[in-house]
């Protein structure tokens, strides 16, 4: 018997362009904001995590929570000295989503612009990818 020999070549290559990777989250002003104003109440805690969980009449609904540390496998977006971590089952689902904050004269949310969205419920709570 005699053993195969796998032979592999490098090469650098020039004048390649760069493609550009979409964030995996970003935050507009208004969020910033509103985030730094909850954590300022709460300083033992480092950021805000974003997760997604199973729920609703359409398949998967966001959760957010205070985190005092960054998990093993989340990613870290930081943004105007604003800190939030993506659990690892949200990191493709969230992947370009822009969150923002709203509030009119009923209500205030944080809003979750997703464009890998394929569907949605009436209510608006939960999603499909």
């Amino acid at each position: 018997m005699s053993a195969s020999l796998v032979r592999a070549t490098v090469r650098a290559v020039s004048k390649r362009k760069l493609q550009p990777t979409r964030a995996a989250l970003t935050l507009t002003p208004s969020a910033v904001n509103k985030i730094k104003h909850l954590l300022k109440d709460k300083p033992e805690n480092v950021g805000l995590r974003v997760g997604v969980r199973t729920r609703g009449c359409n398949g998967l609904s966001y959760t957010l929570e205070y985190t005092k540390t960054k998990g093993d496998s989340d990613e870290e977006v930081v943004q105007d000295g604003i800190r939030v971590f993506i659990e690892k089952k949200a990191q493709l689902t969230l992947l370009g989503t822009e969150m923002d904050y709203v509030e009119d004269k009923l209500s205030s949310e944080f809003v979750f612009n997703n464009p890998n969205i394929k569907g949605t419920c009436g209510c608006g709570e939960s999603f499909n990818i």
